[in-house]
């Protein structure tokens, strides 16, 4: 079997192979590392005993899903309580108990969304019901 301009065919698979498995081999394999989250705002620091809504682990990988059940009983079903396993009870609501808590947007929520791959400028959608959070310049 012969293969007509076999030569720059092949010399330039090879170049197509070497650049997509650049970035494979340039990492080595390494993650990078996940973001320093901060929890020294005013609110948590002044709470005697520091939980979340959730444990810890569930947040980090569930928040949306609590999320979306908390606007879904809101909305549709008219529950504003949640209560907790501990019988905890909480105000279902983004901006009056998740953000009171977690006022440092940009510290908190934007380096997760940021690691976790979000596209760069890209709102999650929960600002697009809710208010944005202003959080105060920092001084140097």
């Amino acid at each position: 079997m012969k293969i007509y301009n076999g030569k720059p065919i092949i010399i330039g698979l090879i170049i197509f192979v070497g650049v997509a498995l650049f970035p494979v081999f340039y990492n080595g394999g390494k993650a990078s590392p996940p973001p320093e989250i901060k929890l020294d705002t005013p609110v948590i620091q002044q709470m005697t005993e520091k939980q979340c809504v959730l444990p810890k682990g569930e947040m980090r990988t569930g928040h949306m899903q609590v999320l979306n059940e908390w606007r879904t009983e809101v909305v549709r079903n008219g529950h504003r309580v949640y209560v907790a396993a501990d019988g905890k009870q909480y105000n279902m609501s983004l901006q009056n108990e998740c953000m009171k808590c977690h006022s440092n947007k940009s510290q908190f929520c934007d380096a997760c969304h940021v690691y976790a791959g979000l596209q760069l400028g890209a709102v999650p959608y929960c600002w697009t019901c809710h208010i944005e959070p202003k959080e105060p310049k920092e001084t140097k």
